[in-house]
């Protein structure tokens, strides 16, 4: 991953430092806005450089989901019982290489996090969404925003909601979310300097003493005393990247998420440094075939007629599953009595039949596959059985009633739309780390360019990526500035 365009440089090629700093944050997304305010409260002189000609970076346009739980106010006011030992169990279960810390202390101090927000100016509703949606149209606050209620986690832990929306109509809460932190930045009196393209860390013997941008066209150097932060965002925008790491984000059939800045320069800064990335492979891609909810009840089968993923899964683990099927093919199979059309984009009805053995034809699978598929799936079904994926009980209705149709679930079919989830090695405490676990001294990672919590997408609730960035910006925040 090397790049001559990201690199280090000696503090003896610094002829002068133009500004100088406590704590200098690359990045005014959510990680970095929590950072400065944690470091600001802890008395230190903050310094942001935000790339763009605004901070907000990619949370702005996100619908402002947290993963959060053990107990928050709103799970209490709603009646949800969770705990962090539940939150805990649950997230070691979802996460394919797990760091047992980080997850114990972000469920330890989640229902804390919660408050911290809330102290910023940050509204949650006291309500619950209980519909099965990927993003409640409402501006109640919480929502099932994972797998904890399908097989095989909810026998790992007990299910519990802990998708906290920001109290804000729609898609809108990342862009409240961003708007009340960047308000206290401002107010908190740090200096944020937009426009601003950061390319070279400087060392001064082992340690990262500050930083060369570029600020229309004009080169400065800023000297950070206590320590620098990495705050730059996810490699959704970087071509190169992806089809080195991440071949799901490289595939043109997904629509990337991303600003323009999303050019994974974070990871590379961090990596010139010394530093190593993880998960790089990972994304969360997705393409929800609910709402209506009652589209559950259906099932999802491949081009052989066969089901591959419990259809009450959270829908970037469909999707997933979906796309790695033979060709990215997949079809949602309904009958007339569960009949809806997907409220996201695509999900084609491909053609309607009056019988299972005429739907077989018509989607060219091997002769019986998909009447089999069929037969098992509305036997065990009238039972309440699901013994192949175990879909939870009440999703299970037999489709018995023509006529059938099959919804164009397929890669390139339906709309598939994701981001990258790799990120910089780092600490509990954001600390860039090199392949033998040394912390590189003075510098941080902490946002999407840093790798704690979400790794993949079949294991991903949503809110985790603000929650985590969020809740480790802080952490690098309060460190660095405590450094000397």
């Amino acid at each position: 991953m090397s790049d001559a365009t990201y690199r280090v440089i000696s503090s003896d090629e610094v002829q002068a430092w133009d500004e100088e700093a406590d704590l200098v944050i690359a990045g005014l997304g959510v990680a970095g806005a929590c950072a400065a305010i944690e470091a600001c409260d802890a008395g230190a002189d903050v310094a942001v450089l935000e790339r763009a000609s605004g901070g907000g970076g990619i949370t702005a346009s996100a619908a402002g989901h947290l993963y959060l739980g053990g107990g928050t106010r709103v799970q209490k006011a709603v009646g949800v019982d969770d705990s962090v030992e539940e939150m805990e169990k649950y997230l070691l279960a979802a996460t394919p290489e797990p760091d047992p810390v980080k997850i114990r202390l972000y469920c330890e101090e989640s229902v804390s996090h919660f408050d911290w927000l809330v102290a910023q100016g940050v509204p949650f509703k006291d309500s619950i969404y209980p519909e099965k949606h990927f993003l409640q149209p409402t501006d109640e606050c919480l929502i099932w925003s994972g797998n904890e209620e399908a097989w095989p986690y909810r026998e790992q832990a007990r299910p519990a909601p802990r998708g906290h929306k920001v109290a804000e109509v729609g898609d809108l809460g990342g862009a409240k979310l961003m708007g009340i932190l960047i308000d206290r930045v401002e107010k908190l009196g740090v200096r944020v300097t937009c426009d601003a393209g950061l390319r070279e860390l400087v060392r001064e013997g082992d340690r990262i003493v500050g930083v060369r941008y570029e600020h229309f066209q004009q080169s400065r150097c800023l000297r950070a005393r206590r320590g620098v932060i990495l705050a730059t965002g996810h490699f959704t925008n970087n071509e190169e990247m992806l089809e080195a790491h991440c071949p799901q984000l490289a595939d043109p059939r997904v629509e990337r998420q991303f600003t323009p800045h999303d050019d994974g320069a974070g990871i590379r800064l961090g990596v010139a440094a010394g530093g190593v990335a993880l998960h790089m492979e990972g994304a969360l891609v997705t393409s929800p075939f609910y709402p209506p909810e009652g589209l559950i009840r259906a099932i999802l089968v491949n081009q052989e007629g066969r089901r591959y993923v419990a259809e009450d899964s959270y829908h970037s683990r469909s999707s997933i599953f979906t796309a790695n099927q033979t060709d990215g093919v997949g079809y949602l199979i309904v009958d007339e009595a569960i009949f809806g059309r997907p409220e996201w984009g695509g999900f084609e009805v491909v053609d309607a039949w009056e019988s299972v053995e005429e739907m077989e034809r018509g989607l060219a699978m091997p002769e019986g596959s998909l009447q089999e598929t069929l037969r098992a799936y509305n036997e065990n079904a009238a039972r309440g059985e699901d013994p192949e994926f175990r879909k939870g009980k009440k999703w299970l209705t037999p489709l018995t009633n023509p006529p059938f149709a099959a919804l164009d679930a397929s890669l390139g079919k339906a709309l598939f739309m994701g981001f990258t989830l790799g990120g910089l090695r780092v600490s509990i405490d954001g600390e860039v780390l090199r392949e033998d676990g040394a912390a590189i001294l003075g510098l941080y990672a902490a946002g999407a360019c840093a790798s704690n919590i979400a790794q993949d997408g079949t294991g991903y609730s949503s809110g985790t990526c603000i929650g985590e960035s969020s809740f480790f910006g802080r952490r690098a925040g309060l460190h660095a500035t405590r450094q000397r």
